[in-house]
């Protein structure tokens, strides 16, 4: 088992919610997944496994683990949220072509937050930055 997934059971455990093998096995997918998947996206990997599973399972074990805070919901105009397991700060880069988001390492912005607080005496909570372009696949594909 992996250290995330073993912290992200810890957290869960320690503020009350039962460990069912629908929520560890729809948490290990979001942990093991790069995509950023949706719930769909969810669903349809662990129904064979669970086929007594509903998509509405998925959206409430989602929203379960963005209250205890492992888990992001990405929304980016499009139709579908999708999620993302809560590691360290980063950034997302989207292409435009394919919908494709790849996480992007870089020092968090926080002199930003501190700068937006001084100028408008908000309490800043968070920020988010996507940054937008077309990944190889896309770009490859084009030049054919």
């Amino acid at each position: 088992m992996s250290n995330h997934l073993q912290e992200a059971l810890e957290t869960l455990k320690g503020t009350g919610v039962r460990i069912t093998p629908q929520r560890h096995a729809i948490l290990e997918y979001l942990i093991n997944s790069m995509t950023h998947p949706t719930a769909d996206d969810i669903y349809k990997a662990l129904e064979d496994k669970f086929p007594n599973m509903s998509v509405a399972t998925v959206y409430n074990n989602l929203r379960v683990f963005r209250e205890v805070g492992i888990v992001k919901e990405l929304t980016y105009g499009d139709a579908s949220s999708r999620f993302d397991y809560v590691t360290t700060e980063h950034y997302h880069v989207i292409c435009e072509s394919c919908g494709k988001i790849v996480d992007f390492h870089y020092p968090g912005l926080d002199e930003v937050e501190k700068l937006a607080a001084h100028i408008t005496d908000f309490d800043i909570s968070h920020h988010r930055m996507e940054i937008y372009g077309t990944c190889p696949d896309c770009t490859a594909k084009k030049a054919h």
